[in-house]
């Protein structure tokens, strides 16, 4: 892995008036947590509103790198890295450079709140609730990657008189507090449905009110659904409510979230994989389950390059292996990932959005206003169209096809076994377990690049089924479970230091375990 640090700052022209390179606001000598000097107008607001939404999916690309490509990448079993280095995430024996940035990183939450108490203040000085009901919904966009990562983290006291070391959150109080602040936002929105943002603040929505009040809900139904086994009851009760809301969740394309950049600005993860030397690789699990079930979204997910092993098929390169064995000697041979600049930053997308209420009424029997099977099968079909990939009837109809076994053509790291028995049609008949794998496994084909929401998945219900750790890949002395994978994030060491007492408080309290990589979450409870 190539360590790039970037330093992008967003410039372009807008309608309403234009941005300057900025320094995201942080200022070594101001409290980064309180508002800095601003006119209310939409200059101060289209800043503040793009630097929010920066935060979501990391903007920076130094940040995206960790958070989103060699952590959720990895663990979400989409990506794998060759490079040979001592430690890595892949590995399980991440350093405190790897595992500290959702938590530390300048660029998530100091960068998040100084621009929310920016668009609080333009909110309050105009009159207009709108644009703060929608930084609240970013907010919980982004923080909830945090609490996923770490599990009970700083969060209700943060930015509380400028304070920065502040006592953690259970995480159980994190999504409750989460589902508070997305109700009211939710409330706001709707009271203001016919209002409009000025579209030189939104380049998610381009102003539409009605579209975020959709991702607002379906990110409370993402959130019920991950805490489904942690507390049932309320996971049905915001599910349901999110679902039966007036404006509903996304279930078009058309309403997918996503951030679209503008400029010169482009797509952070794209920098980082082409510019860290394609280090970064499709793994071969994604691989495996698409070339088995002969799934046309391939070509849009990967490609081959000049001197890749076999210009015919696509090959994946094994996670969780000793790279210092013939991964870094042949890698470029290996797919590779197919992103181009210019694409949008996906948040949520449509199928997601169905996948999600098919497990609910399949696994959980919540009332989602439809049957699994439909879901599923809408879930599916709306992958397709947004990949613009042909024969989703077909491929829905297929009751054979099953995940290929992987042979590895450098010849080290062939996993002989048998991923997944699970295939692709429908079947009513089947059991819960067999229906839940069915649809995460569809969910995590279409979730493509999501890495940190498959990751949550995968820890939250095991699905779908990955390949293990090698022998030799697996460096954690013993710690990880080579099957098992990376459960969370240890705390930063920086928190010894800075917030100690608090940061210990929480070990003691809110951990199920140890304060390592092998400890679960507490919405990861599933028996």
């Amino acid at each position: 892995m190539k360590r790039y640090i970037f330093n992008t700052l967003m410039c372009g022209a807008l309608a309403l008036g234009s941005f300057s390179c900025t320094d995201k606001y942080i200022d070594i000598n101001s409290d980064p947590y309180q508002p800095g000097d601003l006119n209310p107008d939409d200059y101060a607001l289209g800043s503040a509103m793009s630097n929010l939404a920066g935060t979501v999916i990391s903007d920076d690309n130094n940040t995206a790198q960790f958070t989103d490509c060699l952590l959720g990448g990895t663990c979400g079993g989409y990506f794998a890295d060759s490079g040979a280095w001592p430690s890595s995430i892949g590995n399980f024996n991440a350093t405190n450079d790897w595992t500290r940035v959702f938590l530390i990183s300048d660029r998530i939450i100091p960068q998040l709140y100084p621009n929310l108490n920016t668009v609080k203040l333009v909110s309050q000085t105009t009159e207009n609730p709108v644009p703060y009901a929608i930084a609240m919904v970013i907010k919980v966009a982004a923080m909830s990657r945090v609490t996923d990562a770490y599990g009970a983290i700083p969060y209700s006291q943060i930015g509380e008189e400028g304070k920065i070391t502040v006592p953690y959150d259970s995480q159980e109080k994190v999504y409750d507090t989460f589902f508070n602040e997305l109700d009211s936002a939710i409330v706001t929105l709707t009271e203001n449905k016919d209002a409009a943002l000025v579209p030189s603040a939104d380049f998610v929505y381009s102003g539409n009110v009605q579209q975020w009040i959709k991702f607002a809900n379906s990110l409370k139904l993402r959130l019920a659904m991950r805490i489904s086994y942690a507390n049932p009851t309320k996971a049905k009760e915001m599910a349901e409510s999110a679902v039966k809301h007036e404006f509903g969740v996304i279930e078009e394309n058309e309403d997918n979230a996503a951030w679209h950049y503008f400029g010169t600005i482009t797509n952070s993860l794209f920098t980082v994989i082409n510019y860290n030397g394609d280090e970064s690789r499709p793994s071969a699990d994604i691989v495996c389950y698409m070339n088995g079930y002969k799934d046309n979204r391939r070509a849009s997910y990967f490609k081959n390059e000049d001197g890749a092993w076999n210009q015919n098929t696509f090959v994946g390169l094994r996670r969780s292996i000793d790279r210092g064995s013939s991964a870094s000697q042949y890698f470029s041979k290996y797919s590779a990932i197919n992103i181009s600049a210019g694409d949008p930053v996906q948040w949520m997308n449509a199928a997601e959005v169905a996948f999600l209420r098919a497990e609910g009424v399949a696994v959980f029997g919540f009332d989602l206003g439809g049957t699994a099977q439909s879901f599923y099968e809408q879930g599916v079909r709306l992958s397709f169209e947004q990949w613009g990939a042909t024969g989703a009837d077909e491929y829905l109809a297929d009751d054979t096809s099953v995940p290929e076994t992987y042979t590895d053509p450098a010849g080290a790291n062939s996993y002989s076994s048998t991923i997944s028995d699970i295939t692709i049609k429908w079947d009513e008949s089947a059991t819960v377990e067999e229906k839940q794998e069915r649809i995460i496994t569809q969910k995590w084909i279409a979730n493509w690049m999501l890495g940190n929401e498959a990751w949550a998945d995968y820890r939250r219900t095991g699905y779908p089924h990955l390949i293990p750790a090698t022998a030799t890949g697996n460096k954690s002395g013993g710690v990880v479970d080579s099957n098992r994978g990376v459960r969370r994030m240890p705390y930063p060491t920086e928190e010894n230091t800075n917030n100690q007492e608090n940061v210990q408080y929480a070990r003691d309290n809110y951990l199920n375990g140890p304060d390592n990589m092998a400890t679960d979450v507490w919405w990861a409870c599933k028996k």
